[in-house]
């Protein structure tokens, strides 16, 4: 498992005084900022978030060392990272998507399908798009996805369509 957990991005400026938008990958979109300071994905740079507002597309928020639009605006697309253990501990059947990727797909039967490539929201549940002789985009429902083992590192599935 990841030491760290991928929080949220910067989307870009917001007004002229340094403010960034910001997409927040948190269940609950405010929370992104209990678990400042963020780093980026290299760990050079670390932030203290302070939230100021609601704004189209996510949140408005201050960074601690960015003061202009043009810093603000450098930072677009870098992702925000909190360690693990600032995070709360989840109930047993939710999983943080980092923990997800890499886990080997078997299918009800045993056979290998693959590996967890990516984790996808798109507003209307979890896809898992699994890589191996075939891609597959998996919805990542306890139906479809009746066991996670994360301590074998595994997952079993029963695609959609797998009994015909």
């Amino acid at each position: 498992m990841s030491e760290r957990i991928c929080v949220g991005a910067i989307a870009g400026a917001f007004g002229v005084h340094g403010e960034v938008r910001l997409k927040s990958f948190t269940s609950e979109a405010a929370d992104i900022a209990r678990y400042s300071p963020l780093t980026t994905e290299d760990g050079a740079r670390s932030f203290t978030v302070s939230l100021t507002r609601q704004v189209t597309g996510g949140l408005g928020a201050r960074l601690s060392g960015v003061a202009t639009r043009e810093q603000a605006e450098a930072l677009r697309g870098v992702t925000l990272w909190a360690p693990r253990s600032a995070l709360p501990a989840l109930p047993d059947d939710e999983f943080y998507h980092a923990d997800l990727i890499g886990l080997e797909v078997y299918d009800t039967g045993g056979r290998l399908l693959g590996q967890v490539k990516a984790v996808y929201d798109h507003g209307a549940g979890d896809f898992l798009e699994v890589t191996g002789a075939q891609t597959l985009l998996l919805p990542f429902t306890r139906q479809t996805v009746p066991t996670v083992d994360l301590a074998a590192g595994r997952l079993v599935a029963d695609p959609p369509g797998s009994d015909e």
